[in-house]
Order: C-alpha cells, then structure tokens, then sequence
C-alpha cells in the first residue's frame, strides 16, 4: 500500500523525534526509586572502572558499591568522593578481600585481610544482622567518622547508612581495628582468620594505616551475594545520620 505524502510527513516527524527532544536529565525524584539514578559523576565513574579488575577485585561489586554511593548522595548523604573502600565477604576469610581505592589518583592503597564477625560463619560469611549480639557483620554502605582508642586499640567509628539493614552500627559498636587473630601465618594454621564481634577487623600492622588513611566521611560499602539483603537493598536507599536533628555533612577532603 502507497502511503500518501501527508502520512509519509508524519512517519517521517516520529522518526527524528528522539533527535529533537532533549536527553532527559537524571534529576532525583522523592517518589522514584533511587535505585536507578545517578548522581556519581562520570569522571568518579570512569577512574573506578580503570580499577575493576586490579588485584582481584570484581566488576560487579565495584559497580554495587558505585550504585550504593550514587544513591547515598541522592539522598543528600554527603562524603569524600576520592576514596571508596570495598569489602567483598563473598570471598573466603583467607584471602585479602578489602580494598582501598584512590580514584582521584587511579590506585589501589590497600588490598588486605578482613576478618567477619563470629556469628557470620567461619572460612565463609553467610549470614548477616543488624541486631546488637548477633556478633554478626552488616551488610551495605557506610561512611566513616573519627578515631578512638577503646578496648581494641585505635579504632574507627562506621556510620550505617542503609535502613533496616546496618543503621545500628553505632549502636552495636560496629567498628574498623585491628586484631592479632588476622594474619596470613592464622590463615594457614587454622584454615580461616580469627572472627570479631561483627567488626571487620583487620591485621595490627595494617589497620592504623588504613584507618588514617580512610577515617573522616569517606564511603566503606561491605558485600555478600546474600539474595535476602540484595533485595532489601534494590527496595531502599541510604539515608543521612541523624546528627543534632538534622543530616550529617562532611566537606570533602575533611
């Protein structure tokens, strides 16, 4: 069948539409699941990925712990956005599994041992809580506060930044030190790295340099393939701490 030249225009006109319209802009939605939009920049975006693959570190996790960030700072959660520190407790306890990223620099700081909580499981971390004495780990984006020393030497503070799933970190004293039963020597004797309270606890030699290196509002996201905490985590978004009735800021690079 001929089409006649005034539906031969419209065909025409609905074609170039997507020409025509502009590209639509990624701007938060209070109704719209956060999920799917970014507010990490590209250039974040691009220096991570150049990153994905170095030392073992998996793509897909990187890119979780991007959507994490990029959902926290829609939300108006504010933090440093050059370094990001990735614990990936779908590996086993033996094998390095915490790593800090540099992105403004494009480099790995550290690639360490991280030990999970006792009630989480022994070689492997399989379950996961948000419940004081569960002495299991929490799962989700946090971000980091100041330094202490307390009961486990020089200590850091963890924000939890998911609802329902590690906002009561704090509470449960959820924090980064370090632990003499994480080393590579307990690894080989035993089979497995010691296991914390729910901290990740790291080695003696590495924690006060990573804690230094990290301490102050950057983003620490902490990984399973755990499908009950995925879903829960596709359904919400990280919120701002409450701090004086009101949302927690920290400037960058403070």
């Amino acid at each position: 069948m001929k089409l006649t030249s005034r539906l031969r225009g419209f065909v025409v006109l609905i074609a170039t539409l997507p020409v025509l319209l502009p590209p639509l802009s990624l701007v938060p939605v209070a109704d719209a699941a956060p999920r799917s939009v970014s507010t990490v920049s590209p250039a974040y975006r691009a220096k991570a990925a150049a990153l994905a693959d170095s030392q073992g570190l998996s793509p897909q996790v990187l890119g979780k712990a991007l959507d994490a960030v990029s959902c926290a700072q829609a939300r108006g959660v504010s933090g440093r956005a050059d370094l990001l520190t990735i614990i990936d407790y779908s590996l086993p306890s033996t094998q390095p599994r915490l790593w800090v990223l540099d992105l403004a620099q494009r480099k790995v700081l550290f690639h360490e041992l991280v030990a999970h909580g006792a009630g989480s499981g022994d070689v492997y971390a399989t379950r996961f809580s948000n419940t004081d004495d569960s002495r299991q780990t929490s799962l989700g984006l946090f971000k980091t506060a100041g330094t202490y020393e307390g009961g486990n030497g020089y200590s850091l503070t963890l924000q939890g930044l998911d609802a329902g799933i590690n906002d009561h970190a704090e509470a449960r004293h959820i924090v980064m030190h370090g632990a003499w039963y994480v080393s590579p020597e307990h690894a080989h004797q035993y089979g497995r790295l010691g296991r914390s309270w729910g901290c990740p606890a790291l080695s003696l030699e590495s924690a006060p340099r990573v804690i230094d290196t990290i301490k102050g509002g950057t983003f620490v996201f902490s990984y399973s393939g755990d499908k009950a905490w995925s879903l829960a985590a596709a359904r919400t978004c990280p919120v701002a701490p409450a701090a004086g009735g009101g949302a927690m800021t920290v400037a960058a690079g403070g």
